[in-house]
């Protein structure tokens, strides 16, 4: 919609998790620090909590990117499954050949084989899980048994999982007490402050094709780091919504104002679900370059 118009090849604030725009602030990557430590250690589980919005996902992918060179990964993104639909889906992401029938018990013994092959091969076998908040008991103690295998001096399995706040108090519980003890290496994630808010602003519009990325005002910037707290999800959606203010206004820049306006529609609960004023504040002005495109259009149709 607006990418011609600023020089853009794509849209730079999509809440698609992109690892092309992964951007390197001091709690991702102290969180990757983390997370790479306790592999080399060994450790068996790791977690990463944060609150919705601060880029888990994002967090998870860039991690299976780094990890899928030396270790063997699974990935895990929808944690509501039983303990047999977990087990398959290690087998699956793992290519093994398993019986469409086979058994819990089934399952688990072609998954410890692969992981004393991929011993063999030095590849270990990581599994990362989003949302590990949501996943049921059952299917966590599954992962805890499944943890057992190990040789004298290591795990077989490494675990990472990615989690809201909520994680940690189902940990807190006495029937997962084990897991919780298990889980040696964690990490918090924290929002961007003002200053990295400014460098996620800039480093996402120059990977869209931006040439310096400087687009928005040191006075915008500011005050979407004040509305959004430094959580990336709203950065992006604000950013977003500035864009085609400023767009439907024929600006180049984007100041204060224009940030303002994509607050105010943004807490109109009503608009922001339907999407009513976004979408008037990108015709409100603009109206001859929407009125030609809209009239060339129908020319290509009617002839």
């Amino acid at each position: 919609m607006y990418e011609q118009f600023f020089g853009l090849k794509e849209k730079p604030f999509s809440l698609t998790p992109d690892t092309e725009y992964f951007y390197r602030y001091s709690g991702h990557q102290e969180a990757l620090n983390v997370l790479l430590v306790a592999l080399r250690n060994g450790e068996g589980f790791v977690r990463v909590v944060g609150e919705v919005g601060t880029g888990k996902t994002l967090l998870c992918r860039q991690m299976l990117r780094i990890l899928q060179d030396d270790c063997e990964t699974v990935y895990l993104p929808n944690p509501l499954l039983t303990q047999l639909e977990l087990y398959q889906a290690i087998a699956s992401e793992l290519q093994l050949d398993v019986p469409a029938a086979a058994t819990v018990q089934h399952l688990n013994q072609h998954i410890l084989e692969a992981l004393i092959r991929l011993r063999e091969q030095d590849r270990p076998l990581v599994v990362l899980i989003d949302e590990a908040q949501a996943m049921p008991f059952e299917s966590l103690e599954a992962l805890r048994l499944l943890s057992n295998i190990e040789t004298e001096k290591e795990k077989l399995l490494h675990i990472f999982f990615f989690a809201q706040p909520e994680f940690e108090e189902r940990l807190a519980e006495r029937q997962l007490r084990q897991l919780q003890q298990r889980i040696t290496f964690s990490y918090c994630l924290p929002p961007l402050n003002e200053e990295e808010t400014a460098g996620y602003l800039q480093h996402r519009l120059q990977v869209a094709g931006h040439p310096d990325g400087l687009l928005f005002k040191p006075t915008a910037a500011s005050l979407l780091h004040k509305e959004s707290r430094g959580y990336p999800r709203l950065i992006n959606l604000l950013a977003h919504k500035a864009m085609l203010a400023a767009y439907g206004k024929g600006r180049k820049k984007i100041d204060r104002r224009l940030v303002q306006m994509a607050i105010d529609d943004s807490r109109n609960k009503k608009n922001f679900l339907a999407g009513g004023r976004a979408l008037s504040m990108v015709l409100e002005v603009g109206t001859v370059l929407s009125v030609a495109a809209v009239t060339l259009f129908l020319l290509k149709v009617l002839l």
